[in-house]
């Protein structure tokens, strides 16, 4: 073989290799990292043999309930950008709006002895109340915050976002304090439902259930009826819609009403599952809610369930079956560490999500 033919054959090595940066390094450093702690301290636990059938199957209930309130959460993200392409930064805070409106109706149930005699009723009325408000709140911000920066391009709008947020937060500081509220605690939320042989407390399977049929209404809303097909219209092109007779600002309200709906009832099942409200408690959920919609696919209303339940899952499961095996003491503190990670490596990875790039290319 000639020298000329030699150096043919090996540019295509060398030009795929000058395009090899300092970036791409890294980028696969951090996939070899994360692999390695995952199978080698999935591993390490399965050797240890610490956590029986009973403990991991609290992990998973657990996992599958707060990945529940992730999930309603994280729809009302995914309904907003999907209709106005901004992402509502406040959203977490409108769920703490439901919440604390919810803990003042739970404490006077609980101190006059409805919340123990007449839970049905009493669940009822905690929920109307904070989702009336949660509902009412994210109406006015759409109105009042919002709609003035519909048209405008840049980062006008998510400083909006981010300033809405800080002041709902201070907002209820300063009218309720900084300190922390216990939320009711009846006695048949500690009863417990018989699953496979398992004991699963009555709250987690009571939070469960509220969100699934939360959500299954919500799909119903989407996809069968009137104002759902308007909202995907809108979705889809909001001048065109207009042009075709469709109220845009009434279905971007419906939007925002939908979704704070959906913020109320994640408010009370998370409360009652920590049983604590204060006037931060919806910053970290409303991160993780956020990456709970990019994992699904931002825009993507079964993307946005699938991913809330994943990454409650993990959340739940990876402290044990990932950190313990190697060595890390008190691996559950670490939780946070594990859903952020998740979310920098859907950033990094997979920006569109799970169902978000089929989205994409039909938008194309």
């Amino acid at each position: 073989m000639s020298d000329a033919a030699v150096s043919r054959a090996f540019i295509p090595k060398l030009s795929s290799l000058s395009r090899f940066t300092f970036v791409d390094v890294v980028l696969w450093a951090l996939r070899i990292g994360v692999v390695v702690v995952v199978v080698g301290g999935t591993i390490g636990t399965l050797i240890k043999a610490r956590y029986g059938a009973a403990q991991w199957f609290d992990f998973l209930v657990f996992g599958v309930t707060i990945g529940s309130v992730y999930a309603l959460v994280a729809l009302g993200y995914t309904m907003v950008y999907g209709v106005l392409r901004l992402i509502n930064f406040a959203h977490g805070d409108i769920m703490m709006t439901g919440a604390f409106s919810g803990y003042f109706v739970a404490s006077s149930f609980a101190e006059s002895g409805f919340l123990d005699t007449n839970p049905v009723l009493a669940m009822l009325g905690i929920l109307a109340v904070a989702v009336t408000t949660s509902t009412l709140i994210a109406v006015l911000t759409e109105r009042l915050a919002y709609r003035p920066f519909r048209r405008v391009r840049g980062l006008a709008p998510l400083i909006c976002a981010i300033g809405v947020s800080f002041f709902l937060e201070q907002t209820f500081r300063g009218a309720f304090g900084s300190g922390v509220r216990a939320y009711p605690d009846p006695k048949w939320q500690k009863n417990t439902v018989d699953v496979f042989g398992f004991g699963v407390p009555l709250v987690e399977v009571l939070v469960v259930a509220a969100a699934l049929v939360s959500m299954l209404v919500l799909y119903v809303i989407v996809q069968r009826t009137r104002m759902g097909t308007a909202m995907r219209a809108v979705s889809e092109d909001s001048d065109t819609a207009a042009m075709m007779g469709i109220d845009v600002n009434k279905v971007v309200v419906f939007t925002f009403a939908l979704g704070g709906a959906m913020a109320g009832i994640a408010g009370v099942c998370y409360a009652f599952v920590f049983k604590q409200v204060y006037f931060f408690m919806g910053f970290t959920p409303g991160i993780k809610a956020f990456g709970a919609a990019v994992l699904g696919g931002i825009g993507s209303v079964p993307g946005a369930m699938i991913g809330g339940l994943f990454l409650g899952l993990v959340e739940s499961v990876g402290p044990a079956l990932f950190l313990d095996g190697i060595g890390i003491p008190a691996p559950y503190q670490l939780r946070d560490l594990i859903a952020f990670t998740l979310l920098i490596m859907v950033l990094i990875f997979r920006p569109y999500g799970i169902f978000g790039e089929r989205m994409a290319k039909k938008r194309a």
